[in-house]
């Protein structure tokens, strides 16, 4: 049967020690021990190996071969070692990040330069995508961070609320309505409307309301995000009904944007996994976002 072999570190931090700086009392101190505990880490490795590591001359302790050849195969131990005690890896921590245009175009790119300014150390890569997609992704474990306004939960993903928010017009500033402190259902009977396309959630919801309150605007243009539509807005076709958040953080003085009356409400979320931890990177943005996010007067925070 084959004798058990084992190890002591402190046998070989005494021996890479003494072999450093040449005396005993010389390693006591390296390593905050006295020469007795050297003294006795040293025999006990000899007689545990077996090898004969110094030798005495003069008073002095000499390596022999032996010591020299274990030393150096210990190199990779200590190496190892020193990544672990030392400063963290040099290769940024990457987070992969997830967003529909509206989030990502108006909104994350100011956020992740802010964010990357303070904190060097990491890498963010933002890729675009509708909002199925942004669930998708993050259950393929393709991205660690998504941001929705749609309220897609799935098996495996995990929904936090970040931002809520009431629908408003958007509208070209000459705009008639402009000088209405509040847009009710009723005033956009016979206005040119701008709206989003029919796999907008909220598109049923606007019809819904303007059936209600019997106003039939006269339907100009549907557009896919919230951004076109808005940007349509601007250029005087008609006005638009949508999510004034993030699109109202940076309003152009073409624009302007007045409350809809109406139950018509929205809600931001962080999209992460659900089967495994929120990395360091991940935890880092959310607090950045949460913190520096800039206040306005159709958004609250959650």
């Amino acid at each position: 049967m084959a004798t058990k072999t084992w190890h002591s570190l402190p046998e070989y931090q005494a021996l890479r020690a003494l072999m450093e700086s040449g005396t005993t009392s010389k390693a006591a101190i390296r390593l905050g021990l006295s020469q007795s505990a050297i003294s006795r880490s040293i025999a006990s490795l000899e007689a545990r190996t077996g090898r004969m590591l110094f030798e005495r001359e003069g008073g002095r302790l000499r390596p022999t071969d032996e010591a020299t050849r274990l030393n150096r195969r210990l190199d990779q131990l200590f190496l190892a070692l020193d990544r672990i005690d030392g400063p963290p890896d040099a290769t940024p921590e990457t987070l992969r990040i997830v967003a529909p245009p509206t989030y990502a175009h108006r909104f994350l790119v100011h956020q992740v330069a802010t964010f990357l300014k303070t904190n060097p150390q990491f890498f963010i890569s933002l890729e675009v995508a509708s909002s199925e997609d942004v669930i998708r992704g993050i259950l393929d474990e393709r991205f660690d961070l998504g941001f929705t306004g749609v309220e897609l939960s799935r098996d495996g993903v995990k929904l936090s609320l970040f931002r809520t928010s009431s629908a408003v017009c958007a509208m070209a500033s000459d705009h008639p309505l402009s000088e209405h402190s509040t847009i009710r259902p009723e005033d956009l009977d016979g206005q040119p409307l701008i709206a989003l396309t029919h796999r907008h959630a909220r598109r049923a919801q606007l019809d819904k309301v303007l059936h209600s309150a019997r106003s039939t605007p006269h339907l100009v243009a549907e557009m896919s995000t919230s951004i076109a539509a808005v940007d349509l807005a601007k250029e005087g076709l008609g006005l638009t009904i949508v999510n004034p958040f993030p699109i109202v953080q940076y309003r152009s003085d073409d624009v302007v944007f007045r409350p809809f009356a109406s139950q018509i409400a929205y809600r931001s979320y962080f999209v992460t996994p659900d089967h495994r931890p929120m990395s360091r990177v991940a935890r880092a943005f959310i607090r950045h976002l949460r913190l520096h996010t800039p206040k306005d007067v159709f958004s609250q925070k959650a």
